[in-house]
This record gives structure tokens, C-alpha cells and sequence, in this order.
């Protein structure tokens, strides 16, 4: 059946993190927010009623719905590609927070699943879409830096168990600073140089466990399933290095270093868990400066800002206009793909080989407002 007028969405999993969506997309004239499911339905009916969501229940009510076309998965990882299967067997569109899944196999098999429905599947982060690291994008496009040659990732923290009130789910399977933080930073990278190719890694787990420092927990203890410390070389296909720093470990902070050097010049991209920020451009000094502080140029900042939800956004014009979300399914793999390679890379000591690939990934456009109402 065809349908007019904004996308239904509907949300599973109402957590911490859905509050950031639903302010975004309530405000976006071509969504709908429909209904809002979690487990706890206490939990959804109270986010439903801070955010102005006429309807609430399970994760079932939002599946079945007659208005959804489009679930938002917002469930812990390992039970993303449960959730998002699903919901496109009863005929929905999904988005779904990052990983896509938390092992190879079952993320192949949820996009075969769509493919074979005629569905959408798009996945975080959404933030690569933002004013900041497109604004990048069209300077690196530009010529700007010269041809990209190599890049260089930082993320260090103390970890998300000093902040969140339950913050196990981020130290299992699935998670740690790798699958947690990973995909910001890998999705940056494969937006600029294409595919990765092959990586290498190595990893550490500062303790076996850890003590809850936030919430009415406070003092729980939990066990470290993951290496809360990786650092991994990347080889791309096309060309271009990289290397990275995913950390739950640092007491001093470095997060959003995203620094790309080409033939000409070496480019800052804003921290790409934010959806803007300062990018900066730094061309090679005279050789009798090679000792002074970096010049920096300051690039432009263009493109209508937004918040979480503009993923959801262009996935549902692209299912009701026929196009591929920006932020898809396949991209959502291939990150995947390259985390687990980087995985076993720390856990078996050698080079692993990335073997899916992706399409290179089209800039946003320009004129893109999430604030106008473009289906009718």
C-alpha cells in the first residue's frame, strides 16, 4: 500500500540514549513518531509522555503496529539483529544503533533478510552525516589536503562506568571501546578512503573487573568481557593508512581526534560523535619553520545542523522516494566487519583480511533540511 504524508516510526528500546532521538525527530516534519516499546513499558510510557508520544507498550505493540514503517532499534547490541529481523518480518524499515549485530553471520543474514523483503536497513552513527565531518568531506573532495594518504584516530577515556548507571552491557560482547566507539571513527575513515582492506591490532583489559560509579547502583561490581585498550593499523583498498586508539583506560581524555594528512596539507575533522565542529587545515611549513607550531586555516563550516535522527531521516525519504540511506545497512556491515577483524587481529596476534566491501559512500547534499517537509 502506498503511503503519503510523514514516515510512522516506531521505537524499541527507550533508554538513555532515546531521549536525543525522539528531541530530533519530533521536530523533523517528515517523521512521525508513532509509538515508543521497551521492555520495561513503565520506562516507555514515561518517555512517551516527557516527549509527546501519544502511544507506548512492547516491543510486540510497536512491531505490529499499522502505522509503523519504520522501527528505531535501540536495544544493548547483542540483541540488535534479533530485533531488527523482527521487525522486518512484519514489513518494517529499521534503523538501528550501532553495531548492526555483534558477530559476522548473524549481520549478513539480517541485510539478506531485508534485501529479500524489498526493506531499508540503516545504522549509526548518523553523526558522519552532520555540517562537520561533510564539510570535511567536500574539502578533502576539493583538493584541499592533496590525494589522502594516511589518518590518525584517538579515543581515550576512563570509561562509561564512571557516568552510566548501568553500564554493563558496554564492557560485553559487542561493546568495549572498540564496538562502542569504533564505529564513529571507522565510519569517518571508510567515508574518506573507501573499504578497508586489512588490519592489525593489539589490545589489553586494564582489570577483570569493574565497580559502577553513577546511579542508584553505585558500588556494583561486574565483570570485563572485552580489551578496554585496543590500538590498530588499518590498510584500505583504495589506498591511505590509518591508525587508531579505542580506550576505556586513560585517565587523560582525547576524544574526536580525527586527523587526515594527503600530499598537500593535513586536514582536523571534528570529533565524529558530534554532528559539527571546528574543521582546520595545515599546509607543510618552509623547511626553516619545520620546528614553529602548525598554521592552521579555518574551513567553513556549511550545511543545516542537526542532531541524532538525521540517519533516521534520510532512511525513511529513501524508502518512500526509492533511493539507499546514506548511513546503510552495507556500510553498517563492512564497520562491522572491520571491528571483528580487528578483534581477532588482538586476540590471534596477526594481519586478518576485511573481506566485504562497500560502494563509496555520496556526500550529503548541500541544500540537505532535515526541517522541511518534503513528503507529501
Amino acid at each position: 500500500m502506498s503511503r503519503s504524508g510523514p514516515v510512522g516510526v516506531g521505537f524499541i528500546g527507550t533508554g538513555m540514549i532515546s531521549n536525543t532521538y525522539l528531541e530530533n525527530l519530533t521536530k523533523f516534519p517528515d517523521i512521525d513518531v508513532v509509538i515508543l516499546g521497551d521492555l520495561n513499558t513503565e520506562l516507555a510510557k514515561s518517555q512517551a509522555e516527557k516527549h509527546g508520544i501519544r502511544e507506548w507498550g512492547s516491543a510486540d505493540d510497536v512491531i505490529a503496529h499499522p502505522d509503523v514503517e519504520l522501527v528505531v532499534n535501540l536495544t544493548i547490541p547483542a540483541v540488535h539483529a534479533q530485533v531488527s529481523g523482527r521487525a522486518i518480518d512484519a514489513g518494517k524499515h529499521v534503523w538501528s544503533e550501532k553495531p548492526i549485530s555483534v558477530d559476522r553471520e548473524s549481520g549478513r543474514a539480517l541485510l539478506a533478510k531485508a534485501e529479500a523483503a524489498a526493506l531499508l536497513v540503516g545504522i549509526a552513527p548518523d553523526t558522519v552525516l552532520g555540517p562537520g565531518v561533510q564539510t570535511a568531506r567536500r574539502a578533502i573532495a576539493h583538493g584541499d589536503i592533496g590525494e589522502p594518504l594516511s589518518a590518525q584516530t584517538v579515543m581515550q577515556y576512563i570509561g562509561p562506568d564512571i557516568f552510566h548507571p548501568s553500564p554493563e552491557f558496554l564492557f560485553a560482547k559487542g561493546a568495549g571501546p572498540l564496538f562502542d566507539m569504533g564505529p564513529y571513527y571507522l565510519t569517518t575513515l571508510v567515508h574518506v578512503f573507501g573499504s578497508v582492506e586489512s588490519v592489525a591490532a593489539v589490545g589489553s583489559k586494564s582489570r577483570a573487573t569493574r565497580t559502577i560509579q553513577a546511579g542508584d547502583r553505585v558500588g556494583t561490581t561486574f565483570e570485563v568481557d572485552v580489551p578496554t585498550h585496543v590500538s590498530a593499523l588499518a590498510k584500505f583498498v583504495d589506498g591511505g593508512v590509518s591508525q587508531s586508539v579505542f580506550s576505556f583506560d586513560s585517565p587523560m581524555v582525547k576524544m574526536g581526534v580525527v586527523e587526515i594528512t594527503g600530499t598537500e596539507g593535513t586536514l582536523v575533522i571534528p570529533d565524529p560523535n558530534r554532528f559539527t565542529g571546528e574543521v582546520k587545515i595545515t599546509r607543510a611549513p618552509a623547511p626553516a619553520a619545520i620546528m614553529d607550531p602548525a598554521v592552521w586555516e579555518d574551513v567553513p563550516i556549511t550545511g543545516v545542523y542537526a542532531e541524532r535522527g538525521l540517519g533516521v531521516l534520510d532512511l525513511a525519504r529513501a524508502a518512500r522516494n526509492g533511493g539507499r540511506p546514506l548511513a546503510s545497512g552495507e556500510l553498517g556491515y563492512h564497520v562491522l566487519d572491520t571491528m571483528v577483524a580487528i578483534d581477532e587481529a588482538v586476540t590471534e596476534n596477526r594481519v586478518v583480511a576485511v573481506d566485504s566491501r562497500v560502494a563509496a559512500v555520496p556526500p550529503v547534499a548541500e541544500d540537505f533540511d532535515p526541517f522541511a517537509a518534503t513528503l507529501v
